[in-house]
């Protein structure tokens, strides 16, 4: 079992990261194997909305994102964090939440994961950020895990928050205990697609 971290901040080693960290660690003592994978210092570009994916399945745009669309498919559960950038979730993270269109028309292929989301902001947006990945979470056909959110204006600040911190042990814990009850999404209604959407516009 592999359970991926994705920190969407663009600072190396900031309060997203070192929540992270510590609900991978929680992972880990679980049995899971762990990988943490930042955007800091990464080419993480936009989706540049040329659709050649819906012919290839593949994304044309030749960048660091590749490497995290890999990641993501190899992965048991997926936990996605992000710092709040003016009112919500960073650009990198966007993009990255963008760029999955092109591995969902190879198929639902993020089905049956779980997701977990960790969001950190200073002021006010967290709750609009979370929201968003939950429904992301949703329309992929994932298992939905506990979310933490956390206020912490300073670097380093969330170390203090012993709370915040457990919660995100427990949040690692529990990404374990979801993948081993073997929840599945079902079958029939993961082939018509992602969404009432998708399945009426195209006809399934």
């Amino acid at each position: 079992m592999k359970i991926l971290g994705i920190s969407c901040s663009p600072r190396k080693g900031g309060n997203t990261e070192t929540l992270m960290v510590e609900a991978l660690e929680g992972a880990r003592s679980d049995g899971a194997e762990v990988e943490l994978l930042s955007v800091a210092g990464k080419d993480i570009r936009g989706c540049d909305g040329c659709q050649a994916c819906l012919k290839t399945g593949e994304c044309h745009i030749d960048d660091d994102v590749q490497e995290i669309l890999k990641a993501m498919l190899g992965a048991n559960g997926i936990i996605f964090g992000t710092p709040i950038y003016f009112y919500g979730m960073t650009a990198q993270a966007k993009a990255i939440m963008d760029r999955t269109y092109a591995i969902g028309m190879r198929g639902a292929q993020l089905s049956n994961k779980v997701g977990g989301i960790i969001a950190v902001a200073g002021g006010v947006g967290l709750m609009d950020a979370i929201k968003d990945w939950y429904f992301y979470i949703a329309i992929n056909h994932m298992a939905p895990a506990s979310y933490i959110g956390a206020y912490a204006g300073e670097r380093g600040a969330i170390k203090e928050k012993k709370r915040e911190m457990k919660m995100a042990w427990e949040l690692g814990r529990q990404m374990v205990q979801l993948v081993d009850s073997g929840w599945r999404f079902p079958e029939e209604f993961t082939k018509r697609g992602l969404g009432a959407y998708v399945a009426k516009k195209y006809g399934l």
